[in-house]
């Protein structure tokens, strides 16, 4: 459905700059995922971190002519073709764009809001509803003030039902979420202790969760959870309430029971007099109350429940995310073999495209038919290929009857194939070689057989990297900063053990100010990667000068011996104006120069061209602790007089940094220019030792199992003593792998299906075993080692250490998987 100019120009109430024609299918708030520039409109949004205004330029030379701004370029010459759209807050404009947009439907849309489940029950519900009706939902987790329009937008002429979740992480958010969803069936999941900072207490962030559903038909909730209950009632709605209880019968929707099995629930439930049940993969509390929101959900909407019970029972878990995973032949693969529609494909290409960038590698795609999109097939595929096509797609391979019907729209090497086992038994997946491998496909053509088949089998063992948690960390980290304090992220120590270049690429698409290594060779390793974000050299060797000239990395300089022997070889390589990093000793005792050597320091500085202070810094001792208090205040005082010193003999800014993860916890006042965002970063909060969003997860799996008799021993040495019948698990994690020896014999343990399962004897190089007497498990089931059920702070506590070095010890032989909800 597209929008001339004119009339966005009309719904916003902006002032036009320019008279160019223009029709608009496409909004854009990140210029990263442009795809068809001419019909595309660009939000310049302003944030706290960033301003989209900067892009503007980029956009232009790129085809873009459509512009929604605060501020008109200081030089409009080069815009001649373009439309500007000059508004007072384009974070507003584009919201009062998408609640126009969403005026135009009238047709049922799900509202869904709460702490926890909301993506599960949209997902959920899409499996449910879609074979019946043609329906419209948020791709992935778009439920913030920018993601909503975005996925409201999203409606078209096609759209029979939308399905929409919205996020709130403080008060007066909803009000502006409201008006652009317009919801009319609401769906409350539950509320928890996510985002609670901004909120005075839970029961306001539960009346504010509420309001997005004021004006709804019909609202759902679980009436035995007497905060939302109490909560719905001070609300007044006017609205139908499906409160559904597994106590109350007289509740319209009553659950009469729930019966776990070993791998499936059943519930029976009474709705409008008729007794019904159905039955889910899932024995977890939190996937049975979800699936009840959606039955409410199915049940209003007048699904029958021999449809619904149908369509329970083959829900699957929603793999919310992307994994990055290394195959075979030099290939990496992208998994999204989850679902497959048209907005998710835009956002899977965009997040290939994103990772191929300076890789030298093809773009392959792998694509199944896209069902129940509610287009022809004519119109939805000549649009796949044009997506495709300008996102740099190399070759695609095609599986179903639709897409290979279409397959002259595709202007680039392909093979198609009618289903996804004539593509195994082709021969195809064989021969892809060097290539980044995009795995897209509806969850009927059974695409994790083709991950599976690719994926480089080498170690049982895989290390699962979070990226939306570290993104996540990040965020929380800099809502505690001044709009204008940078951050640097340390990606050091391969990046604390998760990898390094996924972290610093991801890092680097946040808009980070700076990343930070130790050593020259890390840095010119993200630089061969593709990482162009400033550097900072953390440890620089004498050695090393000419790889960090060659790679622009930008050293810390502590002493004279090293500022010299820079100074010399940035001259022999005819380098002037060197970025460096000056490093003060306030009570680290490890390494700066100190602060009574600051006048001679800006004199020799003065007295070159060959090197530029670009910053100043220090490190605290410890800022984790308030037992350090008054030291950590004297090292600042002591830091702020020094670098005012060096500031002095300079007209031009250098930015000033000390604190650390906790000292922007802790110390407000002493963020400066820039702070250094480590352990925080990867989810760890050095002050309480409390998890924030876990992003590592250690996972390995059962290789054996072993019946042993109490008289008999476990591993070497004869350590592992018995004093009962027992089964023993192996599995393939030992010291060679970073598991600490010192865990075995009981001193730690791990996690077998969610239990309890002690290391028994010595740790071996290669292998370890784990007492599984009391667990229901077998061969192949997956044993979590550290990660979101078993903290590597708890780790940390057996050992006496320090989670840094749980992380940082994970071998290299250690498979990493990167995955982005």
């Amino acid at each position: 459905m597209s929008n001339t100019i004119e009339e966005i120009t009309s719904i916003l109430n902006a002032e036009r700059i320019g008279n160019a024609p223009a029709k608009i299918d496409w909004i854009l708030t990140d210029s990263r995922s442009l795809c068809f520039p001419e019909e595309t409109l660009f939000f310049a949004l302003k944030t706290k971190r960033n301003d989209g205004h900067k892009y503007i330029a980029e956009l232009s030379n790129r085809g873009v002519r459509n512009f929604v701004v605060t501020d008109l370029p200081e030089d409009m010459s080069g815009f001649q073709n373009c439309n500007f759209l000059k508004v007072s807050n384009t974070l507003k404009s584009l919201q009062r764009l998408a609640a126009s947009h969403r005026e135009l439907f009238d047709v049922p849309v799900i509202g869904i809001t709460g702490s926890n489940g909301k993506t599960v029950v949209k997902e959920w519900l899409y499996h449910i509803i879609s074979p019946s009706r043609v329906v419209t939902r948020s791709p992935r987790s778009y439920n913030s003030q920018i993601g909503v329009p975005l996925s409201v937008w999203l409606m078209n002429e096609n759209t029979e039902i939308g399905i929409f979740e919205a996020g709130i992480s403080e008060m007066g958010e909803m009000e502006e979420l409201k008006p652009i969803i317009r919801p009319t069936i609401g769906v409350l999941t539950n509320i928890g202790g996510a985002h609670q900072e901004n909120f005075t207490s839970v029961q306001d962030k539960c009346m504010e969760k509420l309001q997005l559903f004021k004006d709804c038909d019909v609202v759902i909730y679980n009436g035995d959870n007497e905060l939302i209950s109490s909560c719905v009632t001070k609300s007044l709605f006017g609205a139908k309430e499906i409160a559904w209880s597994t106590k109350d019968m007289e509740r319209p929707l009553y659950i009469e029971s729930i019966n776990k099995f070993s791998n499936y629930t059943d519930v029976k439930y009474r709705y409008l007099g008729f007794m019904k049940e159905y039955r889910i993969p899932f024995i977890d509390d939190a996937s049975i109350e979800n699936s009840i929101n959606c039955l409410a959900v199915a049940l209003y909407l007048m699904i029958s429940p021999e449809e619904i019970a149908e369509r329970m029972l083959t829900l699957e878990p929603v793999a919310m995310r992307m994994e990055v995973k290394e195959g075979k032949n030099g290939c990496i693969l992208i998994n999204d073999s989850y679902n497959s529609d048209f907005a998710s494909l835009d956002i899977a290409l965009d997040f290939m495209s994103r990772r191929t960038e300076d890789k030298g590698k093809k773009r392959t795609l792998i694509l199944s038919d896209i069902l129940e999109s509610g287009q022809t097939s004519k119109l939805l595929y000549r649009q796949v290929a044009e997506l495709v096509h300008s996102r740099g797609v190399d070759k695609i391979i095609g599986v179903g009857p639709e897409i290979s019907a279409s397959a002259s729209l595709f202007q680039i090497e392909k093979y198609f194939f009618n289903k996804t086992s004539e593509l195994m038994e082709s021969g195809i997946l064989d021969s892809l070689r060097n290539e980044v491998v995009l795995i897209k496909g509806a969850r009927a053509f059974h695409f994790d057989d083709i991950t599976d088949y690719m994926e480089l089998k080498v170690h049982e063992t895989i290390l699962e990297i979070n990226l939306r948690a570290l993104t996540d960390n990040l965020n929380h980290f800099r809502n505690k900063l001044k709009p204008e304090t940078k951050m640097v992220c340390m990606v050091k120590a391969s990046a604390y053990g998760a990898g390094p270049f996924e972290i610093a690429k991801t890092l680097e698409e946040h808009r980070v100010d700076y990343l930070a290594v130790a050593v020259a060779d890390e840095g010119a390793d993200l630089r061969k990667a593709g990482i162009n974000c400033p550097i900072i050299i953390m440890n620089p060797e004498l050695t090393a000068f000419k790889t960090m000239f060659d790679y622009h990395l930008e050293p810390e300089v502590y002493s004279f011996n090293i500022l010299e022997e820079l100074i010399k070889a940035a001259e022999r390589e005819g380098v002037s104006n060197f970025p460096i990093h000056v490093k003060i000793n306030t009570g680290m005792n490890r390494l700066g120069f100190e602060p009574e050597q600051l006048p001679q320091l800006v004199e020799r500085l003065k007295r070159q061209s060959a090197v530029i202070p670009r910053s100043v810094f220090s490190h605290l001792v410890g800022s984790d602790s308030s037992r350090f208090d008054a030291f950590t205040r004297r090292q600042i005082e002591t830091f702020e007089e020094a670098a005012a010193k060096l500031q002095e003999g300079f007209s031009y800014k250098i930015l000033r940094h000390i604190c650390n993860t906790a000292g922007i916890e802790r110390y407000p006042g002493a963020q400066l220019d820039m702070v250094r965002l480590g352990i925080g970063l990867y989810g760890i909060d050095p002050y309480t030792g409390k998890m924030i969003n876990n992003v590592s997860t250690l996972k390995t799996t059962i290789l054996q199992i072993h019946d042993v008799k109490a008289e008999d021993t476990v591993g070497y040495s004869r350590k592992g003593r018995l004093d009962r019948d027992s089964r023993i698990a192996a599995i393939p994690i030992g010291y060679a792998d970073g598991l600490n020896r010192r865990l075995g014999n009981g001193k730690g343990y791990c996690l077998v299906n969610g239990k309890k399962a002690p290391y028994v004897g010595n740790i071996c190089m290669d292998v370890c075993m784990i007492d599984v007497t009391d667990i229901d498990c077998k061969e192949g089931d997956k044993v979590e080692v550290f990660g979101e059920n078993l903290p590597v702070t708890t780790l940390a506590e057996w050992l006496d250490t320090i989670p840094y070095e749980i992380l940082t010890s994970v071998s290299m032989r250690v498979k990493r998987v990167y995955y982005q909800d």
